[in-house]
């Protein structure tokens, strides 16, 4: 009997040359379709279970050992652990792929509006180290990655594997830092390191990203945020930008992330312009959690900490103070902006100059305080309430009275299934469920129900 011949593989399963037998591994290795991999690698995997099944049924022949011996196991990527017992990329023994909580795209070429490729890289090719060097890539700033991400945050863009922004990236969270990284293709989380280096997390500056890609199964938790800075001195939450259901968020969160935070992994984008691209740090560039300085403010001042104060001012209520939006010179826009914010603290005096100082600046980047008008700005309708202390008291690592008083009343407005112990005054993912499930009851959703309280929902949880 002779070995039957698969048409569909390419290259003859019974080449044995090295060329062929590297195309063969890769395309046996590729992702599955419903996992966003090239068709043809799952007729190519499907054929090679075949031809080796073919192989011992005629007792170990040429063709099985040429194709076993030309296989070997996928690699993970470095500092992430594989899940022991698991196939290739999410494929089980039975060849279905399993349910995906939350399913990432695979290497994809741009979109344009009517859908059509920009001659970005053919879908399913994953480039090789080799192929990404910082002198080839797109230089940025990590000004320019942080405002780019906010730019989908503004947008609400929907999350979805499947569909393209109008910018022409994809809408998933891969998508999202291929889009802040100003990458010419859509990449995925298996692809994104390969347009980086590896940091120790202390190292972290805005537009760097943590990743946790599951090489076992990439559909099962795999997912990437971009650090925007630390959110207190503590160094235990951090801004993070990312995009996942229902829409493009900006939002403080645990270091690494709500789920497997041990496994995520700091990379820094090699193509950082400036320098900074290596592992031992850069300068950090406006954006960033640290406070500037007060020569960056005021009269003469002119420079991109100014445009960054003021982008921050306008998300946090101050956009009636700009006639034109934020820019690099100080005006008198600035200085009101900055005033009213003050005083929305409750300063006064030279408390509340106009000039940001550390303190400012602090709760600015932070996303702490009041913003402009007495409102949150993250939970519901913007109305002041009476007694309601700030979101920055609500924040991973707060630990103080109010939140102890929040959780209480929660409770007894039965809102306190997800207290294991407690409540007590140190902020947790309990509190924040708790405070979701209280919102949603509401009629909130979206940014409106994101577990952090703002003013309307103290305002109608103490009512």
């Amino acid at each position: 009997m002779s070995v039957p011949v698969f048409e569909e593989v390419e290259p003859a399963p019974d080449c044995g040359c090295p060329g062929c037998a590297r195309h063969r591994r890769d395309l046996a290795l590729g992702l599955p379709v419903r996992a966003g991999g090239h068709p043809a690698a799952h007729g190519a995997r499907r054929a090679l279970v075949l031809v080796t099944a073919a192989g011992a049924v005629l007792g170990g022949g040429g063709v099985s050992g040429a194709v076993t011996a030309q296989a070997p196991a996928l690699p993970a990527d470095p500092g992430v652990a594989a899940d022991p017992g698991v196939a290739v990329a999410g494929v089980d023994t039975a060849g279905a792929v399993r349910d995906a909580d939350t399913p990432q795209g695979g290497p994809a070429p741009l979109h344009g509006p009517a859908g059509r490729g920009d001659g970005g890289p053919t879908p399913g090719a994953v480039p090789t180290t080799s192929q990404i060097s910082a002198g080839a890539l797109r230089r940025t700033t990590r000004t320019e990655i942080v405002n780019r991400a906010r730019k989908w945050v503004s947008a609400q863009v929907p999350y979805s594997m499947e569909k393209y922004w109008s910018d022409g990236y994809r809408q998933d969270c891969s998508g999202f830092i291929s889009m802040a990284w100003n990458l010419s293709s859509n990449e995925w989380t298996g692809s994104l390191d390969r347009f980086a280096v590896r940091i120790d997390r202390t190292r972290l500056q805005p537009g760097d990203i943590l990743l946790f890609h599951n090489p076992a199964n990439p559909t099962r938790g795999s997912h990437v945020t971009i650090f925007g800075g630390w959110t207190d001195h503590t160094h235990s939450s951090y801004l993070a930008y990312e995009q996942t259901k229902p829409r493009t968020r900006r939002q403080a969160t645990p270091l690494a992330y709500w789920e497997n935070s041990d496994r995520y992994v700091a990379y820094r984008y090699k193509g950082l312009a400036g320098g900074g691209t290596g592992a031992g740090g850069g300068a950090t560039a406006p954006g960033g959690s640290a406070y500037p300085g007060g020569a960056r403010f005021g009269p003469g001042a002119d420079n991109a900490y100014v445009t960054e104060l003021g982008r921050m001012l306008i998300e946090r209520g101050g956009k009636r103070y700009y006639a034109r939006g934020a820019g690099p010179k100080w005006g008198e826009a600035d200085r009101r902006a900055t005033q009213a914010f003050q005083r929305a603290q409750g300063w006064k005096g030279k408390e509340a100059d106009g000039l940001p100082g550390p303190h400012t600046w602090r709760l600015l980047v932070s996303g702490g305080g009041r913003d402009i008008g007495g409102s949150s700005g993250s939970s519901g309708p913007s109305t002041d309430a009476k007694g309601f202390p700030g979101r920055g008291s609500f924040r991973p690592g707060q630990s103080n009275a109010y939140v102890e008083k929040l959780g209480k009343q929660l409770v007894k407005r039965g809102f306190g299934k997800h207290y294991l112990s407690g409540p007590g005054p140190r902020w947790t993912e309990a509190d924040r469920r708790n405070v979701e499930a209280f919102q949603r009851a509401q009629g909130w959703r979206g940014a409106a129900a994101d577990g952090y309280p703002g003013p309307e929902t103290w305002r109608r949880l103490f009512r």
